[in-house]
């Protein structure tokens, strides 16, 4: 694929001192704006675009930050982060996944031995990040996209917050429960990607890969009957079952993101450990279908391009099909960008490329 240019990200000065800008992990258009997260706090963030005179986006900026603690109930309270990974907007609401992950400790430089060995050894959960948001989408006093708290009855919820949550889901599930106790970077469960396409959400594993096939679920989230600020998961179907696994041959590469256009799933792919690539956008088409495979082939994918990456940095984390004129086009955010995508106004920049028809 071909980069067609870059452009600047534009954050506070809060969100700068907090990495925001270098950690991005989820993005999702939404008319004027942007919807970004970063993995490092438990927040969302709007940018709004700024166009030159034929209305192409050079920038965005104007950035609102929306606490998610101040809308639904988390967890472990506002102070942790929710190391959200995916955004999704559909029907008039805004969905945020967390990892739902464990983590390892990394070895320290300096340490000694013995504290590198303890390290290594310590397993960390941190409950804030296995929740998936729902939030009502409105149009605030300026024309712009907001998220609120209530909207009718439309109420922002959140599933996860009573050993409910996604990999409470699979506890039982053959392929993926003996990957619960796993940290994600060990090829454990690491959620990264979330889509939204009628009443179906389909969520993207970084990990775990098997032998080389990734993995997709696919849930049908609802309301509570007695809370109306939680989520459960419904039946998909006549069967009653809460949940539907794919998988998805990419080769050996986990899922970093998912992106809908129309009934097919664009697939950001990546390394499930804890490598630089390769990256690539795989098109999986008529994903979205009722009878959509539950295991599909390589030859069923398509290579839809290669996205570059860095040496240590330029992990691409994020795509979102951007509504510009004739073609195809896709914004690609990246964490731990290298230092030329810094700006020297704090901001950072994102590619935007085009998509073969």
């Amino acid at each position: 694929m071909i980069v067609e240019r870059r452009v600047e990200l534009r954050f506070a000065q809060e969100s700068r001192e907090a990495e925001t800008h270098t950690n991005l992990s989820a993005v999702r258009q939404d008319g004027r704006c942007l919807w970004v997260a970063g993995d490092e706090t438990a927040t969302i963030e709007r940018l709004t675009a700024s166009l030159d005179g034929d209305g192409r986006v050079t920038a965005y900026e104007g950035q609102a930050t929306v606490a998610l603690a101040d809308l639904v109930p988390l967890p472990a309270g506002p102070g942790e982060e929710a190391d959200i990974e995916g955004l999704a907007r559909a029907n008039g609401w805004l969905w945020a996944v967390g990892s739902h992950s464990l983590k390892r400790k990394k070895i320290k430089a300096g340490q000694s031995d013995a504290k590198s060995r303890k390290r290594l050894a310590t397993v960390v959960r941190e409950d804030n990040r296995f929740i998936l948001v729902r939030l009502p989408l409105v149009t605030d006093e300026d024309g712009l996209p907001s998220v609120v708290r209530e909207d009718g009855d439309r109420t922002a919820a959140v599933l996860g917050l009573d050993k409910d949550s996604l990999t409470d889901l699979l506890a039982d599930d053959p392929h993926l429960a003996p990957f619960l106790s796993i940290p994600s970077k060990d090829n454990g469960i690491d959620i990264e990607g979330v889509a939204s396409h009628g009443d179906r959400l389909y969520i993207g594993f970084r990990g775990p890969v098997l032998r080389g096939w990734a993995v997709l679920v696919e849930i049908r989230p609802g309301d509570h009957p007695r809370d109306p600020r939680r989520l459960r998961a419904l039946p998909l179907d006549g069967d009653g079952a809460l949940y539907r696994t794919h998988f998805l041959d990419l080769r050996g590469l986990g899922i970093r993101d998912l992106c809908p256009h129309g009934d097919d799933l664009l697939v950001l792919t990546g390394p499930s450990m804890d490598l630089d690539g390769p990256v690539q956008v795989v098109r999986w088409r008529n994903a979205v279908k009722a009878d959509a495979a539950e295991v599909v082939t390589a030859d069923e994918l398509e290579v839809v391009g290669d996205i570059p990456y860095g040496d240590g940095d330029d992990h691409a984390e994020g795509i979102a099909v951007l509504d510009e004129g004739p073609g195809t086009r896709v914004l690609v955010v990246y964490d731990s960008p290298s230092p030329e995508r810094l700006t020297a106004e704090g901001g950072v920049l994102a590619d935007v490329v085009t998509l073969p028809e």
